[in-house]
């Protein structure tokens, strides 16, 4: 690997790893995702901190669990999708621009469908697994 895009993948690890930390802390910034992106990151450029990530309590079983095809709780989804339409409709709302509240609108309706569609749901991927073969699970 080029060792330019090493760094920069180091650098996006984390920078998601920040505000990873910082979504545990704030209400309105989600943690998971931006764990799940220092993860990916990191497995490209620092095995050492991709373990030291893995190693955290709170954080590596869920990880583990999404990296395993679990994807995430639906309480987890259901909070994602409360955020994004908090956050479109405040957006839209101080945009002056009408094309941009569109724009605004469209990329959140996308978010959100994305989430629902295309993200497995915990539950119901463990309704359909074999007991036998599941990973640690958090919390």
């Amino acid at each position: 690997m080029y060792p330019a895009m090493r760094l920069l993948r180091l650098g996006g690890g984390l920078l998601c790893t920040g505000l990873g930390f910082l979504g545990i802390v704030l209400p309105v910034l989600p943690a998971t995702p931006f764990f799940l992106l220092a993860a990916y990151f990191f497995a490209r450029s620092s095995p050492r901190l991709e373990q030291w990530l893995l190693d955290l309590p709170r954080i590596g079983p869920s990880i583990r669990a999404y990296r395993a095809g679990l994807g995430i709780p639906r309480r987890t989804k259901w909070w994602a999708t409360a955020i994004i339409v908090f956050s479109i409709l405040l957006s839209a709302w101080r945009l002056p621009v009408p094309a941009a509240r569109v724009l605004v609108i469209a990329l959140g309706a996308i978010g959100i469908w994305y989430i629902h569609r295309r993200v497995p749901t915990r539950e119901d991927v463990l309704a359909r697994r074999d007991p036998n073969d599941l990973p640690d699970l958090p919390g």
